[in-house]
């Protein structure tokens, strides 16, 4: 029976990313996303927000990327899977940890500081894209069509998306 360990958060970057390499010269990026959710208190009447800290680790191109983009506050959509382990703190106390492999990540939300990436899709993509080009304020002039008007001549053909 096959069987499954998939992760899926939507939250926002706790803290810049920390990009190390390995011997291997393959990246390693580590950040933590924070998750939240809202309940009625059932005494008092009143929201409570409940938030959970996740640690996220990226590998190869996509942890280049996650260093690059991904800045404190900012939201991200990551997918990925659950990875346990243990350690001995310098007390000698073992300890637990969750972490999360991704595999996927998209920003979200605008493009704060012109250098974020939109709502590109981050996954496996090679390179980063390149913003759209520049637009200059007038548009440029048509030439005259030869075929009937259908309404939809003054229509722009870059599609944003």
């Amino acid at each position: 029976m096959a069987s499954v360990n998939k992760v899926i958060l939507i939250g926002n970057c706790g803290r810049d990313p920390e990009v190390r390499y390995a011997p291997s010269g393959s990246a390693i990026a580590n950040v933590s996303i924070a998750t939240s959710t809202r309940r009625k208190d059932k005494n008092t009447g009143e929201s409570i927000e409940e938030t959970q800290w996740h640690r996220v680790t990226f590998y190869d191109r996509l942890a280049e990327i996650a260093g690059e983009y991904l800045k404190k506050g900012r939201p991200v959509y990551v997918e990925g899977r659950l990875k346990y382990g243990k350690y001995t703190d310098k007390d000698g106390i073992e300890r637990n940890t969750v972490d999360i492999v991704a595999n996927e990540m998209q920003l979200l939300g605008g493009r704060e500081g012109g250098g974020g990436m939109g709502d590109a899709e981050m996954g496996s993509a090679p390179a980063p894209r390149s913003a759209a080009p520049a637009r200059s304020a007038a548009p440029a002039p048509r030439p005259a069509a030869s075929k009937p008007a259908t309404g939809f001549d003054d229509m722009d053909d870059d599609i944003p998306f």
